[in-house]
């Protein structure tokens, strides 16, 4: 099927998430809630959820955040995807590790764009 990967019968690996890297969360989100009427939702000083976008996503003020937007793709088995990413030229820039909402890796593809892969907490 054009546009999805499938793997017995489930759907997987689909762009889930995007997030804002910010030198001030607080300042970014507001203006998405100004300019587009987005919510937020605060999870402590360094990240903001926000909702009502089209996609989840977040706004991340954590200190070595990328300068850019970063594409967040969900999965069904992590180390499937990190073999995947690894087998198409991809490098991993942050190994795996566990976040609220599940665990998930960083990468870079061959041209250059950071993402994330990350299974849901059950």
């Amino acid at each position: 099927m054009y546009g999805t990967y499938h793997e017995r019968g489930r759907t997987v690996d689909q762009i889930d998430y995007i997030e804002f890297p910010s030198s001030n969360r607080a300042v970014t989100s507001a203006f998405f809630q100004a300019a587009f009427g987005w919510g937020v939702v605060s999870y402590g000083p360094n990240y903001d959820a926000i909702t009502g976008a089209g996609i989840d996503g977040g706004v991340d003020q954590s200190p070595g955040k990328v300068a850019a937007s970063m594409a967040i793709i969900r999965t069904d088995d992590l180390d499937a995807a990190e073999s995947r990413v690894l087998a198409a030229g991809g490098l991993i820039t942050q190994a795996q590790f566990d976040f609220p909402g599940g665990r998930r890796f960083h990468f870079q593809e061959p041209g250059g764009n950071q993402m994330a892969v990350y299974v849901a907490r059950d």
